[in-house]
């Protein structure tokens, strides 16, 4: 028996849903339908970084939560959007952990890591006086 006919997160990632939103100045924080947070920097959407905080905090849920709108600063941003793999960061719900013993764990540095800017190419050299040119 096929059992992914039954489970609808096998199906289509927008089975999974917005239930809440927060911004705070540096990033935004979206609880999903099973129960997991999203966290993503500001800095990935420029007009939400951009907008006041009484803007960031008018939002309503597009379609039972597949998506998050802002009226005023005219900004839409789905959830499939946020689960794209390796670029947001997922927190599951709490769970108990075990005590570790030895070393204590170190924080990625990719978590501190600024995004990447758009590198401008460097200018072309000026030639040195005396180097050979091409007749025409």
């Amino acid at each position: 028996m096929n059992t992914s006919v039954l489970n609808p997160t096998a199906i289509s990632p927008t089975a999974v849903l917005a239930v809440d939103v927060s911004c705070s100045d540096d990033a935004l924080r979206v609880r999903l339908s099973d129960g997991r947070e999203v966290s993503v920097p500001l800095e990935w959407f420029p007009r939400l970084r951009d907008a006041s905080p009484k803007q960031r905090a008018n939002w309503r849920l597009i379609a039972r939560g597949i998506g998050i709108h802002w009226e005023e600063i005219d900004e839409d941003i789905a959830i499939t959007t946020l689960l794209r793999a390796g670029w947001v960061n997922v927190e599951r719900p709490a769970a108990p952990q075990k005590q570790r013993r030895g070393r204590p764990k170190v924080e990625s540095f990719q978590s501190k890591r600024p995004p990447n800017k758009r590198v401008r190419p460097t200018p072309p050299r000026p030639r040195k006086s005396g180097a050979r040119t091409s007749a025409k």
